[in-house]
């Protein structure tokens, strides 16, 4: 039987979208489907002393946040995730700081109307943004980000990778981080960051697993 895997995620975050993009890469491996879920950083941090500099950058982000709910709720999984990949592309890979021109774009790509974007502005969705939010902080603690994963009944933040691992690489990181995790007494396994988000995929040889039954 397939995993059961959901991932959340904040369409501004560098580091939930490389870690999406290993997830991509197992899942397509291993034959399993992965609900997108929207959590929000600007909802984490509401109540939290951070610096103004960060703080700046809640509005933007919860017009992503705000956008990609709608997608979930007017027109399922298969949107959401196709707009997560189309914002990304700008935001990260792109390096686009404004959501006037991401959001458009983004919008075309997976063939939504110009007017969905009036959803990045509107508070409509964000009683159900928010209960997506808590669904997955309510699984690891609120002292973590985004991304949050949970495979069956184990739930964990990150990993926070990169770049990307593929192939045989990205099964392996995939057994061992669900195989630490489902420890019921395992918290933390953390160490300083030396490196930027990576974009490209790392090398790997192909991978030989059998999909998962």
């Amino acid at each position: 039987m397939a995993d059961t895997v959901k991932f959340w995620f904040d369409p501004s975050c560098p580091w939930a979208w490389m870690t999406s993009r290993w997830v991509d890469e197992v899942s397509s491996l291993r034959g399993f489907d992965v609900e997108w879920k929207v959590m929000s950083l600007a909802v984490l941090n509401e109540d939290q002393d951070v610096s103004e500099e960060y703080r700046a950058f809640f509005p933007r982000a919860l017009r992503y946040t705000r956008l990609t709910q709608a997608a979930q709720e007017l027109h399922g999984q298969k949107t959401v995730k196709a707009l997560y990949d189309a914002l990304g592309a700008r935001i990260h890979l792109g390096g686009s700081t404004d959501p006037d021109e991401v959001i458009p774009a983004a919008l075309a790509e997976v063939g939504l109307p110009a007017s969905f974007a009036d959803w990045a502005d509107s508070d409509h969705y964000d009683d159900r943004m928010r209960a997506s939010h808590f669904d997955g902080m309510e699984r690891v603690g609120q002292d973590v980000g985004t991304p949050v994963i949970a495979v069956n009944d184990v739930a964990f933040f990150g990993p926070v990778i990169s770049p990307a691992p593929t192939g045989d690489d990205a099964l392996k990181l995939w057994d061992g981080v669900v195989a630490v995790a489902g420890f019921d007494g395992f918290f933390e396994l953390k160490r300083s960051r030396t490196r930027e988000p990576i974009f490209a995929p790392a090398a790997s040889t192909a991978a030989t697993s059998a999909p998962a039954e």
